[in-house]
């Protein structure tokens, strides 16, 4: 990602709360953002409560896209109810194994968050599965 820092800590912040607004705990958060193994929960903290950016890493920057990504599709897919996105991403899913979206994206990673992201959204799935046709 070309950001400034300060952007990138105001991006760490507005997934933060994503992520807070979603039920992860800080833990939760350090497996769905890809952060490199080792890194302690508490990690979260710094990131929500100070000035520090997410690292810039590939990893890190895909699971961010992801996330903004899944976002966005749940504000289109219940754009009169934000109460719902935090509901439906602890509802089972009979697409996601019967696991919620949540779980799914702690236990299975950036994968996790691809099945997620193309469940909710066809726009990325069809540009995903190489259906889409770039002139």
């Amino acid at each position: 990602m070309d950001l400034t820092n300060e952007e990138r800590v105001a991006l760490t912040r507005a997934v933060i709360r994503m992520l807070d607004s979603w039920g992860a705990q800080n833990s939760d958060q350090v497996r769905i953002l890809c952060l490199p193994d080792g890194t302690p929960a508490r990690r979260i903290n710094r990131f929500r409560d100070m000035n520090e950016a997410l690292p810039d890493e590939p990893r890190v920057n895909e699971s961010v896209e992801h996330i903004l990504g899944i976002a966005d599709a749940l504000r289109t897919t219940f754009p009169a109810n934000p109460q719902m996105a935090p509901i439906w991403m602890h509802r089972r899913n009979k697409h996601l194994r019967r696991r919620t979206p949540l779980s799914c994206m702690i236990e299975d990673g950036l994968s996790g968050m691809v099945r997620v992201r193309t469940h909710l959204d066809c726009a990325f799935a069809w540009d995903s599965s190489g259906s889409s046709t770039h002139a």
